[in-house]
């Protein structure tokens, strides 16, 4: 008879069943909607439905875990259920969910330490396995508080969690296929594209047709849109878009198009409908320029005339003024009803707006509203009207005032003709539109054709609308509707009034479902009508509390949803904020904390140091604000690379006077922190230390998980950076269980980078290219891809490939990092990129003029920004492009200059410097001692760096064959090659082989010359040297073919490996074993050529 199964057993297949429900419609619901934490919710239950299978210890504490777990995941699903149209949740109610991810991050530590071999126990001390379960069930109780759950009400009747759980899977699929038919809804209710810029406008003649138009670039699309529908019939079409958008421009376009005059010939109408309020004003226009008998009312006449005529075309221009009224709407709707009665009329209208006239069967598909211009045609506008003599940058920049909107452009092009670029921008600061507003009528008058759409009788109808148009005024980025619904703005019907801008193009929704308005009519508001404080407060408060979110859950997996919320918003919550820091300004303080926020966004994402910061150094608050002041100093200096500190001992002391006045460890914690990496980056690791050290012990005091692993990291990489790998190794491993532990998974990728560096170090590139690579996967869960840390990865990547001579792949990485830096938003990283770029460009051999124009670029870039180190770095790189063109004595001087000024402060660069003098086989050897390789060998051996161990070996190589000494050069050359090997350094190996081959040449041992040339072709190959594949094809080619071919028929590569690997056994003999390098005594190798130095 079976087994009986126990209660805990039972307990666990029935917690294991329904949990992989909930999992299931986690699974449904983070592929339907984008709330922040979801997708790390839904990865750590599939998670910690593996381990509840495996545990070892304390099942009954994990699956009453679990049971919890699963009645508060199903509490979340009710709420997205519950929620349905709100789509997106308020910072209030994301903190909870965050909240919520962090307590499933513990939970999931603790069951991964309950599993056999886990490689969390070494880490916990006693008590600590206790403490982390007591989290768990704190935070469980407060999951289960937010979401109404009573704890004494959980089933474990397995029958009803089933029955539960597959209600509340139909309860979302449901929701989920609702929200399906809303946004279809939503997107045949509006036609949604951009709307923006004008051309002018023709002849108002009633008589005349008016002329073609004589600039017209970028309507390709929508012209080839309405002729297609005149090729299918007699169509009815709607122009519509916001003034100044080129409407009138495109229906001159089309009644003049070679397809339309062969078609209709002189049956072509014409109408310029400003002047007709009213149908009988409008029956009246056509039927005097049809040439119809006046009458009271033509409206029938008209008609009569259409229908009785031959084919033909009728345009009414701007028929929104006579159609705009209410009293008059529904009488033009009845009159264009009755001509598009007459089938063979082709009637085509224009109309501000984006809504078409109703009781008329308009062909499909609907032409959408006019966009702007893009870029290139924008631009083809410009140089048609100004001359192409401006530069294209200046000209990029007048359309960006333009908004590309066709009007403006004409405008401000011919007044660069008259008065230059530069003239423009000085008078665009002060008039904004003004300037482009002298004409007399919509088409020569900026701010008329503007005021012309605010005078609109659908805006008046609807007064709040235009409150909330001079709100997006100061939001260039525009506004979500969930950003309108959750920012609390004192609007009624606020989407009503978004619906009413809309309607008269006043304001557009972007390709993103973003209301905005385009810069002309932004400007022309901030002039007219800027927005209360009122309205810009909630705004404000609204942005501030989706930063503080950020802050306190950065680095939580998938908080990408929440960096793409603030990056839609970044140039908005940089104008509230700037209206905000005004001295005397009621929320100044605030305003000031969101700046300090803001940047600390900014610098993750890329965008690095952003100039608000500049002004709240003389708007600190008085009386002083301690906890404020300290807010600021923290800032500043985690924001030194991008932002110099002249003062800092200054600044230190003044922090340490605030400090005096409350006690708040955490930020203590946080402003050390920050201390500590600014003179790690100073080079004054003693104080960098201490200050660590300062960190980890107030953190341990105060039980701070998340600063405890800042203060590791740091200390971790400050040891790193001085060479000591092995504890660095440990505190890294440390601060990565600590940020396993709290969810940091941002801190995660920061330990698994400063590892990957240490293995560097220590000469194993594929280990430090694998935990890269993880800790990148880590970034990218964050939503932080292409920001700070991500680019440090990214460079580290690319070293390790540069190192392993993988200059390709190097160079690809840089390259990417280059593209995806900004050198407006973040010169420092783009010109750190560039320099990179440009360093695996002379190792490839770019051409000089490229390598020359990049290295003034990058020059210029930190000569701006006062960075002395990165400066004499292109110094360091000048000196190897002497050195590739032989230039030697520029070569050299540059080099041991660049040693003089970096010394110790900067062993990146002594390193590179003294590598490149050391390594003789690129100077003229005839003239080079061992001075420079015996330097660089007693450095690397300094800083234990083995890769420039083995080097300095290769390079003494050199040395002694040109002094004939073949028997030390074949020991050094082969000790060298076999560190290589394991190391898998391609042009190293190479060179080695390249020296050894000939001397086994020289020993006429063909084939073996033969064996290793090949091999070192296909190296040079591999690490990109064309230079140095043209030297071994000549060894080979002096070669007689016999030989060669003997050689390759006879030999494979196992065999090539086994000699290698033999060689090296035999040379454990003479003591030259590679984990013994340091050991070394090189007047052991020949006293009579070495001088100990």
């Amino acid at each position: 008879m079976p087994p009986q199964p126990t209660v805990t057993q039972i307990r666990l297949n029935n917690i294991t069943t329904c949990l992989g429900v909930t999992a299931n419609t986690l699974k449904i619901l983070t592929a339907n909607v984008n709330t922040p934490f979801l997708a790390t919710i839904l990865n750590t239950t599939v998670s910690l439905l593996n381990y509840i299978q495996t545990v070892k210890q304390n099942k009954n504490t994990c699956i009453r875990l679990m049971e919890q777990t699963d009645e508060l995941l199903n509490g979340l699903i009710s709420l997205h259920i519950k929620s349905a149209e709100k789509q997106e949740f308020p910072p209030s109610v994301l903190a909870h969910i965050g909240r919520v991810t962090s307590t499933l991050h513990k939970i999931h530590t603790f069951l991964e330490a309950q599993q056999g071999g886990s490689r969390f126990k070494k880490f916990f001390k006693v008590g600590q396995m206790a403490t982390l379960s007591k989290e768990c069930e704190v935070g469980l109780q407060q999951g289960l508080d937010f979401f109404y759950i009573n704890t004494a009400n959980i089933t474990t009747d397995i029958v009803e969690m089933q029955k539960n759980g597959r209600e509340r899977q139909q309860e979302v699929l449901d929701m989920i296929e609702a929200m399906s038919d809303t946004t279809t809804s939503d997107r045949g209710s509006f036609t949604s594209g951009v709307y923006s810029n004008p051309n002018y406008d023709s002849s108002s003649s009633v008589s005349m047709l008016p002329s073609a138009p004589k600039i017209f670039h970028g309507r390709e699309s929508e012209l080839a849109a309405i002729l297609k529908l005149f090729s299918l019939g007699s169509p009815i079409i709607a122009i519509l878009g916001p003034g100044g958008i080129g409407k009138t421009s495109l229906a001159r376009a089309v009644i003049h198009h070679e397809e339309i005059t062969t078609r209709y010939e002189q049956h072509r109408h014409f109408i310029a409908c400003d002047s007709a309020a009213t149908k009988v004003e409008l029956a009246a226009l056509i039927g005097v320029h049809l040439g119809l008998k006046p009458a009271k009312d033509l409206t029938h006449p008209v008609i009569q005339h259409f229908s009785g005529g031959t084919p033909c075309l009728l345009i009414l221009d701007n028929l929104e003024t006579s159609w705009e009224p209410a009293e008059s709407r529904g009488d033009i709707e009845e009159f264009l009803s009755l001509l598009t009665e007459v089938d063979h009329l082709a009637l085509l209208i224009t109309m501000r707006g984006a809504e078409r006239p109703a009781k008329v069967q308009w062909n499909h598909p609907f032409l959408p509203p006019i966009q702007p211009l893009d870029q290139e045609a924008a631009r083809q506008t410009f140089i048609d009207i100004a001359d192409d003599e401006h530069d294209l940058a200046e000209i990029d920049k007048i359309l960006s005032l333009a908004d590309n909107m066709p009007l403006a452009i004409s405008l401000l092009a011919h007044l660069v003709d008259s008065e230059g670029c530069s003239s423009i921008f000085s008078r665009w600061k002060e008039e904004k539109t003004s300037m482009i507003s002298e004409g007399y009528d919509r088409r020569s008058n900026l701010d008329l054709s503007i005021s012309l759409s605010l005078s609109s009788p659908r805006l008046q109808s609807s007064p709040h609308s235009v409150e909330l148009l001079s709100l997006l005024s100061v939001l260039p980025d525009g506004l979500s509707d969930v950003d309108l619904l959750q920012s609390d703005i004192p609007i009624d019907n606020i989407l009503g009034c978004k619906a009413t801008l809309i309607r008269t193009a006043l304001a557009y929704n972007d390709e993103h479902k973003r209301l905005k308005t385009l810069v002309p009519i932004r400007e022309y508001m901030k002039k007219i009508q800027p927005p209360g404080e009122h309205l810009v407060q909630p705004i404000r408060k609204y942005f501030r509390q989706l930063l503080e979110f950020y802050v306190e859950y950065h680095g939580i997996q998938s908080s990408s949803a929440t960096v793409a919320r603030i990056s839609s918003n970044f140039a908005n919550l940089q104008n509230v904020l700037r209206m905000g820091l005004q001295q005397g300004h009621p929320d100044l303080a605030n305003s000031i904390y969101c700046t300090c926020y803001l940047n600390n966004f900014s610098r993750f994402i890329g965008y690095g140091f952003i100039p608000l910061m500049h002004q709240i150094h003389d708007l600190l608050p008085n009386p002083c604000n301690h906890q404020l002041e300290i807010h600021f100093l923290a800032e500043l200096f985690s924001s030194h690379y991008y932002y110099p500190i002249s003062n800092p001992e200054e600044l230190l002391s003044q922090a340490m006077e605030h400090f005096e006045y409350f006690d708040d460890p955490d930020l203590k914690c946080k402003f050390y922190c920050h201390v500590a990496d600014y003179h790690s980056y100073k080079q004054k690791f003693s104080a960098a230390m201490d200050f660590s050290r300062t960190v980890i012990s107030l953190a341990t005091a105060a039980g701070n998980t998340k600063r405890h692993a800042q203060g590791l990291c740091q200390l971790a990489w400050i040891e790193c950076t001085l060479g000591d790998s092995t504890t660095a190794q440990v505190h890294a491993q440390e601060a990565w269980m600590l940020a396993k532990m709290s969810g940091d998974l941002w801190r995660e990728a920061w330990t698994l980078h400063i590892e990957a560096t240490c293995w560097s170090t220590l000469g194993n590139y594929k280990q430090s290219i694998l935990l890269g690579n993880q800790a990148r996967g880590l970034i990218s869960l964050c939503g932080m891809t292409g920001g700070d840390l991500d680019h440090t990865i990214m460079n580290s990547q690319a070293g390790f490939h540069f190192e392993k001579s993988e200059y390709l792949e190097a160079h690809n990485i840089h390259t990417r990092v280059l593209q995806e830096a900004s050198v407006d938003h973040n010169p420092y990283n783009y010109g750190r990129a560039l320099l990179n770029v440009t360093g695996t460009n002379i190792f490839m051999g770019a051409p000089k003029e490229n390598v020359l124009q990049n290295l003034d670029t990058a020059r210029k870039i930190f000569k701006n920004l006062g960075r002395v180190h990165e400066q004499m770095a292109c110094d360091m790189l000048l000196a190897s492009l002497y050195l590739e063109e032989q230039n030697f004595l520029a070569a050299s001087t540059t080099f041991q200059k660049c040693i003089e000024s970096s010394g110790e402060q900067n062993i990146e660069i002594t390193s590179y410097c003294l590598e490149k003098l050391a390594d003789l086989s690129q100077w003229d050897i005839s003239r080079r001692g061992f001075l420079w390789p015996t330097l660089f060998l007693v450095h690397s051996l300094k800083i234990k760096e083995r890769l420039g161990i083995l080097k300095g070996l290769q390079f003494f190589g050199d040395f002694f064959l040109a002094q004939n000494d073949e028997a030390t050069a074949v020991i050094l050359f082969t000790v060298a090659l076999e560190g290589f090997t394991q190391m898998d350094v391609h042009r190293s190996r190479a060179e080695c082989m390249l020296q050894l081959g000939d001397i086994s040449q020289g020993h006429n041992e063909m084939l073996k010359a033969v064996e290793l040339w090949e091999a070192a072709r296909a190296l040079f190959e591999r690490s990109s040297q064309a230079k140095q594949i043209k030297l071994a094809d000549q060894r080979l080619s002096s070669v007689s073919k016999e030989i060669v071919q003997q050689y390759r028929s006879n030999l494979a590569c196992s065999e090539t490996f086994n000699a290698l690997s033999g060689t090296a056994e035999d040379l454990q003999d003479d003591q030259f074993d590679i984990g013994d390098l340091e050991k070394v005594d090189l007047n052991d190798i020949d006293g009579d050529h070495l001088v100990n130095v």
